[in-house]
């Protein structure tokens, strides 16, 4: 928008045009992010691989099966998590709400193993800084991310807090899971905005194709009935 600005003013203060500026000054045009493509198969075994201890495990698996956001991860209670149950309330997501999210059995393994081993029982927040003068502390959401950009690097993934929970909503949907259903465990407020995390899925694409087709194609080998009671009745 500045470029086509300036070249409005060129035409008028430069070539002596008389006209009238249609961009007003200070106006920005909002480009929307594009969202990241999700980790492979082969690439979310090699992360996996290359995670170090239990609470790292514990906080990926989160984001990556039960789709948490960064934020959620790091304000997650003992409180909020139900183990037996195998559900995590989120309290006060994004927008202010509040949804239930499942544990996979893996989530369930890593979490379990983390509260199991974590010492510090007073502390309401789950993950807790683990070295340094911070030691027993909540980990702040900065503290999570630069712990992503570690493994990123370890492994020469493009990975991100936000990927992972990008690959959850792409894997279920290529498991046949329900939009609808993504929609409520991401906790979007609208059905475009799952869509949005989903439309990259192609598996999903060709699966439904060809059941489809086969269906399609069982119709065009059945025997028209209307026509041969047509032929009877001529």
């Amino acid at each position: 928008m500045v470029i086509i600005r300036v070249f409005y003013d060129y035409l008028k203060y430069d070539e002596n045009i008389n006209l009238t500026n249609p961009v007003r000054r200070n106006l920005r045009l909002r480009v929307p992010k594009p969202l990241p493509k999700s980790l492979r198969q082969s690439e979310v075994a090699q992360l996996i691989d290359a995670i170090e201890g239990r609470r790292d495990m514990a906080m990926f698996k989160l984001m990556l099966r039960c789709g948490l956001r960064v934020e959620e991860v790091a304000k997650l209670t003992v409180g909020a998590v139900d183990l037996k149950g195998r559900k995590i309330l989120v309290r006060q997501g994004k927008g202010g709400k509040d949804r239930v999210v499942y544990i996979s059995d893996d989530a369930h393994e890593a979490l379990g193993a983390y509260l199991k081993a974590r010492s510090h029982y007073r502390v309401k927040k789950v993950f807790l800084v683990e070295r340094g003068k911070y030691k027993g502390q909540p980990i702040s959401v900065r503290g999570i991310q630069k712990r992503m950009e570690y493994y990123a690097k370890q492994t020469a993934i493009r990975v991100s807090c936000h990927r992972l929970r990008h690959t959850m909503a792409t894997q279920l949907l290529n498991a046949e899971a329900e939009i609808e259903t993504i929609q409520d465990l991401l906790g979007h407020n609208w059905i475009t905005t799952t869509q949005k995390y989903c439309k990259v899925s192609k598996l999903k694409v060709q699966r439904d194709y060809f059941k489809a087709m086969q269906r399609v194609q069982q119709c065009s080998v059945q025997p028209d009935f209307n026509s041969i009671l047509d032929a009877v009745e001529g």
